[in-house]
């Protein structure tokens, strides 16, 4: 095992001067997309339908004129709209279906290519994977260990696949002080917006909670060399990004955000995304202790490494302001109705931290 500098893993601080994702490139013409589509050994397209779900990057649904259907992928988010990225996820999950795990590889065009350049623009074409989202608290005990293992199953493969990683020498948490900052500053733009309605409401109230929680709890913020092992991670791993048929997997969707952190902590961030109560945010920890274990049991990482990844996503989410800065800072209000269930979580969590930690690691 080789080992690098310090970095830092803490939240990331969206750019408060960047404009919503949305305005950042208009939707896919129809003619953009046979444009696209010509270079690939498709027919011409019929109906493009865009797809809703995602906060990020632009998707459409595209039935050809001989029956096929196929996913194209716009790419939009400057985070990762960029070919040397797109390239780096298309070899990974190309090499991921290869193994026969349930992931879908690009398709290349008539040069060979997985990455289509249009317009000004980057695309992927892939094939259309029926399927269905399932919501975590709809599987029952068994399917949840099921999709820990998968889980389990693509870091084992990541780590085989993706570039050699050299462990960082420590992995920095957030600091409380720079969070108490941007709470505050925070609470006086929901103060102050007009018109005053039930959102900035809750957002005064869930601010103020935070600075409480925040002095409660400075003293446990992880140490550098608390963090577990750093691999390859989906990093975007929930419902939304799971397709079933039946009772089966389909596909693990969008990989955008496929990068090194640390290992188990994408499966504890991962269940706190499955497996809450949407409404309130309450974690079933039945369903996490299924899925904990099967996670586990794949080797992808011991009790005592997910134990600090449990402790190390509580601080995160304790420093985490990403939904009230895109509202605030910058006027993107899509992530709204997501706020009310993750400050219940944290809320909760705080409430019930030896329980969740319980559910996790035993």
């Amino acid at each position: 095992m080789t080992y690098g500098q310090t970095i830092s893993l803490a939240p990331a601080r969206p750019d408060a001067t960047a404009p919503p994702i949305g305005t950042l490139s208009p939707p896919v013409a129809h003619a953009a997309v046979a444009g696209v589509l010509r270079s690939y050994r498709t027919a011409p397209p019929g109906a493009v339908v865009p797809v809703a779900e995602g906060l990020l990057n632009r998707g459409y649904r595209i039935a050809t004129a001989d029956g096929a259907a196929y996913f194209l992928k716009c790419y939009v988010d400057r985070a990762t709209a960029n070919r040397p990225a797109i390239l780096g996820q298309h070899r990974a999950t190309a090499a991921l279906a290869a193994r026969g795990l349930p992931v879908p590889p690009p398709l290349a065009n008539r040069d060979g290519r997985t990455v289509t350049a249009y317009g000004g623009r980057l695309f992927a074409l892939y094939p259309w994977v029926p399927g269905s989202h399932r919501h975590g608290t709809e599987l029952d005990p068994v399917r949840c260990g099921e999709l820990g293992s998968l889980l389990g199953a693509l870091h084992g493969a990541l780590r085989e696949v993706c570039a050699p990683l050299r462990q960082p020498d420590a992995v920095l948490g957030a600091e409380v002080a720079e969070t108490e900052r941007i709470v505050l500053e925070l609470r006086e733009l929901a103060r102050a917006h007009r018109p005053y309605g039930p959102f900035d409401r809750i957002a005064e109230q869930r601010l103020t909670e935070r600075l409480e929680l925040l002095a409660a709890h400075r003293h446990r913020r992880p140490g550098p060399a608390d963090a577990p092992p750093t691999g390859w991670t989906h990093g975007d791993f929930h419902s939304l990004n799971v397709l079933y048929r039946g009772d089966a997997v389909s596909a693990v969707l969008d990989w955008d955000k496929l990068a090194p952190h640390p290992v188990a902590e994408e499966a504890v961030r991962a269940a706190t995304l499955l497996f809450n109560d949407r409404a309130t945010g309450v974690l079933d920890l039945v369903r996490v202790r299924h899925w904990a274990r099967a996670y586990r049991a794949t080797g992808a990482a011991d009790a005592e490494q997910v134990a600090a990844a449990v402790h190390r996503v509580w601080w995160e989410r304790l420093n985490d302001l990403w939904m009230l800065q895109w509202h605030y800072q910058r006027r993107d209000h899509r992530a709204d109705p997501l706020f009310p269930a993750s400050a219940g979580q944290l809320t909760w969590w705080c409430q019930d931290y030896e329980q969740v930690m319980d559910a996790f690691a035993n």
